[in-house]
């Protein structure tokens, strides 16, 4: 019991890891493209 609670937890955990890695990593692309807008008008 307890060991498949503990493996619930850890891959709900790697998940939640993985979602927070690409919203950041999206959150980069977009200010990277933004920035690079604004330079090519400058």
């Amino acid at each position: 019991m307890i060991r498949r609670v503990t493996t619930a937890v850890a891959i709900g955990l790697m998940t939640l890891s993985a979602a927070a890695c690409n919203t950041v990593e999206g959150a980069g692309e977009d200010l990277q493209s933004a920035s690079d807008e604004v330079e090519e008008e400058i």
